[in-house]
Formats: C-alpha cells, sequence, structure tokens
C-alpha cells in the first residue's frame, strides 16, 4: 500500500507515519541533510534519529531517486519491510539547489518528480511518504517560496493520486482524506 501523510510544520506527520510502521521491519529514507553552522536544524534531524527504532536501517547519504531506483532494479519487495520517505519537502528543495532551478520556471525538475512518481506507481512494497502541506497559508513574499509552494503542491497532488492512502496530520491529529482499498 502506497500512503502519503501530509502536514504543516510539526503537525505531527513524522511521528504519524513512523507510528504506521509499528513493529514491521522498516528502511528510513531520510532527504534532510544538515547546513554547515545551523544547529537548530542539526536538532531538528537528530530528533527524527532518536525516535527511530534501532532496528530499522537507515539511508541519509544518497538522493531518495538513487535509494528508490537501487530497491526497483531488484524487481522484488526489499526484505528489510516497509519504506518510509521523511520527508518530500526536503528532497524538493535540494532537489532545486542542485538543479540551480530557484530561478527557474516552474516545471523545470519535473524530469526528477516525473521519475520519482514512475518508480513510485510500480512500487512492490508499502511505502509511506511523508510531505509539507504547504498551501493553506499566506502566498510567499519570495519567488523562491511561491517556487517551492507550487513544486510540492503539485508534486502531492500527483503522489496522492496513485496513493491507496491518504492522510492530514494536523495538530497532531490525523484524518484519513483518502482509503482504497487493496486488491
Amino acid at each position: 500500500m502506497r500512503t502519503l501523510v501530509l502536514g504543516g510544520a510539526r503537525s505531527g506527520k513524522s511521528l504519524f507515519a513512523e507510528e504506521l510502521v509499528a513493529g514491521r521491519s522498516c528502511l528510513y529514507i531520510a532527504t534532510a541533510r544538515p547546513w554547515p553552522g545551523d544547529t537548530d536544524f542539526a536538532e531538528r534531524i537528530n530528533q527524527h534519529v532518536q525516535r527511530r527504532p534501532l532496528h530499522w536501517a537507515t539511508e541519509d547519504q544518497r538522493d531518495l531517486l538513487d535509494v528508490l531506483d537501487a530497491l526497483d532494479d531488484r524487481d522484488q519487495a526489499d526484505p528489510r519491510g516497509v519504506i518510509l520517505v521523511d520527508d518530500l519537502g526536503t528532497w524538493l528543495t535540494h532537489l532545486l539547489d542542485s538543479a540551480g532551478a530557484w530561478d527557474q520556471p516552474r516545471g523545470s525538475i519535473s524530469e526528477h518528480t516525473n521519475r520519482l512518481l514512475d518508480i513510485l506507481s510500480t512500487c512492490k512494497q508499502d511505502i509511506i511518504l511523508v510531505s509539507p502541506e504547504v498551501g493553506m497559508g499566506v502566498i510567499p513574499e519570495s519567488r523562491a517560496g511561491r517556487l517551492f509552494r507550487d513544486e510540492i503542491g503539485t508534486l502531492n497532488q500527483r503522489i496522492a493520486d496513485i496513493c491507496e492512502r491518504v492522510v492530514l496530520s494536523i495538530a497532531g491529529q490525523s484524518i484519513i482524506i483518502k482509503d482504497t482499498p487493496v486488491d
């Protein structure tokens, strides 16, 4: 089953996603990378690391697409169980950074997001994707803020279309907004 967990900052989306794994083995794909000198962000990453059970495998060095491609190439379920991706927002930020796309037109990174959708649409095992819901507030003042909001909003819509379950976390409460039975 493919599950998308959406929510704002500090909404409880990551914790909810981790609880969905509950006792199963897990490959945790962490997309956040610490910035030199940013101790606040490093502490946020550390809080996520400390919550993870020791028996979970963690991938935090390679890009999300590289990890998923490697799993997809094996054409079988990963023995590490559920795949948990936390989160698509930091992955998208790094993608925009590495592509130098902050000043490019919307859709400039679609080659990468299309590849992600292709991989997810054929995924043979349970996967939980955490992503920020950023379209519920003020329109960002900066072009980069608007670009990120538009790109993540479009990506979230496309992923929600192929996921069997979509959950929205607000203030530590999670609401199932889509739940399609899996055949």
